[in-house]
């Protein structure tokens, strides 16, 4: 299957102006865009029949974290100690003829995002693990409030849990400030809405504003989610603390 068919084109077409506009002005008013259907239930069913067979190889970390991804220091909201559990596969699990790696390396699908999101240039992550990946959540796991790394990220919904498993998010509160980000880590939900995320969903999302959640996950049946990172700046990377505590390793560095 080409990458570009696994897009429900009846229903989206990369190059429509409207919905371009739409999707626009939906990043700018709320930080959040939200495409359901975007990916056929064929395509969808492919994805998560690879994710099974390359549920093995996933890194399943336990980290303890503040909301910016990095250690518990400093002052403020940044010494909030946070958890996490959940298996990561990374972008170099997904083999060169995978259509959801296709699909992210395709030049057509990075246009499109670019145009949704109105900036002038848009770049795939460098992280050679995180640039793609999925996160596999299962009976018991949660992600808990955070801030992303990069400008954006797309994220494409595969398979719901039985229960929970909710993304939960509040939008640019990083803007209103530490005391907003306080009230919220100390259990206030007024900024706080549940995005739908059925499958095939394609949402695209201004992550290092908005601080955000996967509420714990209920039941045998795995959630998974490919997140796809973009950023408007090239050579964007993690840091290595966030690799080797999200991917259990970091990539091999050229000895010259």
């Amino acid at each position: 299957m080409s990458s570009l068919v696994a897009i429900n084109s009846e229903r989206y077409r990369l190059d429509d102006p409207a919905l371009i506009a739409r999707a626009n002005q939906q990043m700018r008013d709320e930080g959040v865009c939200v495409l359901p259907h975007f990916i056929t239930s064929s395509a969808v069913q492919l994805m998560v029949d690879e994710c099974d067979t390359l549920a093995p190889l996933a890194h399943r970390s336990a980290p303890k974290r503040n909301p910016y991804l990095t250690q518990a220091s400093g002052d403020g909201t940044a010494t909030t100690v946070l958890y996490d559990s959940l298996e990561v596969l990374a972008y170099d699990h997904f083999p060169t003829t995978s259509v959801l790696r296709q699909l992210y390396e395709s030049d057509e699908l990075l246009e499109f995002i670019r145009s949704c999101l109105g900036v002038a240039k848009l770049y795939r992550y460098a992280d050679p693990f995180g640039a793609l990946n999925v996160s596999i959540m299962r009976d018991g796991d949660v992600l808990d409030w955070h801030f992303d790394m990069t400008d954006f990220v797309v994220s494409i919904a595969l398979q719901s849990s039985s229960s929970g498993g909710d993304f939960e998010n509040a939008s640019r509160i990083r803007d209103a400030g530490e005391h907003a980000i306080a009230e919220l880590l100390e259990g206030d939900r007024t900024r706080v809405r549940v995005e739908p995320m059925t499958a095939g969903t394609l949402m695209l999302f201004n992550g290092r504003r908005s601080m955000h959640r996967v509420s714990p996950i209920v039941g045998e049946v795995p959630r998974y989610v490919a997140l796809l990172a973009y950023d408007t700046k090239p050579g964007t990377d993690s840091t290595d603390e966030l690799k080797l505590s999200r991917y259990g390793r970091l990539p091999a560095r050229d000895a010259r």
